[in-house]
């Protein structure tokens, strides 16, 4: 029987709408600092979305070359920054600590390079097909931005792309976790990446009624709490460099944590509402705990998945108490979208980072804006405030449009 790799994580990027590196990203966090703001990136006017969460003056200069980086839509420039930070983060040089064919590339997204649709639409309605830009397939599909990293970082092996709604980048590192296991590359950068601020990526969520019409930025995004009115929309990548233990400590890397669970199941009821009570979030929870060999009560954290709409925080606290048990009042469970608004495919990729941030430093990151809590939501969501506390293991959830549920567990690396 071929012998399992254990799987860790040696290093993270992120962009956010809360900082642009994983440091800015994770302070401002730590000090419940929302990155929700106007929204600016077109005019809103006849929107009732009037808040979003935007990067702030990121400049792209120090990871693309200008002249490739008209050829990138914005979301697949978000995640060849964040990767690049990844892979310096984890001090790898490629070709030298490992070979470029054992080292692959798995990014998500849930929309891709919709900025560019919009824009080609546009030219084709002008002027006809001679009016397109030369590039306008290769910005739009999904799977660009990992073909950019695989270019920008030199890495051959595996090279994939996972298109699952908000669960895009939670389930790219699941997927690469699997992979590293099965002995198929020695490290992978994996993650997820969105930017879909547009008028046609906000205006389709105004029109299913999902987001907040609350014209407060501060206050616009409460997950759990009695006057959520939806969610707010965010952009940006993060990144994660995964590594085989053996890989890893062959080059005496720093580890932030080991993925010990992960699981991915579908409901099989519903386009947009979760099944009633979260039974699919129920199954994968416990799916990706089996694997782990551990009890339910060793799960320091929870980051939740957390949107702030009244659906998926109502189902989702209960599929954390039937899954939790009488467990479930006693483990600090936070909402960080409450701060980086939902960034989509990327959400699941920046919400393992702050997982693995909560073991490495010890601090919890709160669900900001839980005034008033929801009778229905009532575990312990950390509200406003950043906690201490040891943590070990942690278990992030992110679920998806069209019934996709996932669960990631990290644990602290014990040899």
């Amino acid at each position: 029987m071929h012998m399992m790799k254990r799987v860790v994580i040696t290093g993270m990027g992120a962009v956010t709408p809360m900082g642009n590196s994983v440091k800015e990203t994770w302070q401002a966090a730590i000090r419940g600092i929302s990155g929700i703001g106007p929204l600016t990136r077109f005019d809103c006017t006849d929107f009732s979305a009037k808040t979003a969460a935007e990067l702030k003056n990121f400049d792209l200069s120090d990871y693309i070359e200008i002249n490739k980086r008209h050829r990138m839509d914005r979301f697949a420039q978000y995640a060849v920054a964040a990767s690049l930070m990844a892979v310096n983060d984890a001090e790898l040089t490629i070709g030298k600590h490992i070979s470029p064919e054992r080292i692959g590339v798995w990014f998500g997204t849930a929309i891709g390079g919709i900025e560019s649709f919009e824009e080609s639409y546009k030219s084709l309605q002008e002027g006809g097909y001679k009016n397109l830009y030369p590039f306008a397939t290769t910005t739009v599909i999904c799977n660009m931005a990992a073909s950019q990293v695989s270019i920008a970082l030199g890495a051959k092996g595996i090279n994939t792309c996972t298109v699952l709604s908000c669960a895009s980048g939670a389930n790219a590192i699941g997927d690469s976790f699997r992979a590293i296991q099965r002995g198929e590359a020695d490290a992978i950068v994996a993650g997820g990446s969105e930017a879909s601020l547009t008028p046609l990526g906000i205006g389709a969520f105004c029109a299913m009624g999902a987001i907040s019409s609350n014209s407060d930025p501060a206050t616009a995004c409460r997950p759990f709490d009695r006057q959520r009115d939806g969610l707010v929309m965010g952009e940006g990548a993060g990144a994660l460099v995964l590594e085989s233990l053996d890989s890893a400590l062959r080059r005496d890397a720093r580890i932030y944590g080991e993925i010990i669970g992960y699981a991915t199941v579908g409901d099989a009821y519903h386009i947009t509402s979760p099944a009633p009570g979260g039974e699919g979030s129920i199954r994968a929870m416990e799916l990706a705990l089996q694997e782990t060999k551990l009890n339910r009560n060793d799960i320091d954290y929870i980051n939740a998945h957390g949107t702030s709409t009244v659906y998926n925080d109502r189902f989702e606290t209960q599929a954390l108490k039937a899954f939790l048990q009488d467990y479930a009042y006693r483990v600090p469970i936070s909402s960080t979208k409450s701060m980086t608004g939902h960034m989509m495919g990327a959400a699941g990729a920046v919400e393992a980072i702050f997982s693995l941030l909560a073991i490495y430093t010890g601090m919890i990151p709160p669900t900001i804006n839980l005034e008033d809590p929801d009778p229905d939501c009532d575990l312990d969501y950390v509200p406003n405030q950043a906690r201490e506390k040891e943590v070990n293991v942690v278990l992030s959830n992110a679920l998806g449009f069209g019934g996709h549920n996932t669960a990631l567990i990290f644990r602290a690396l014990s040899i």
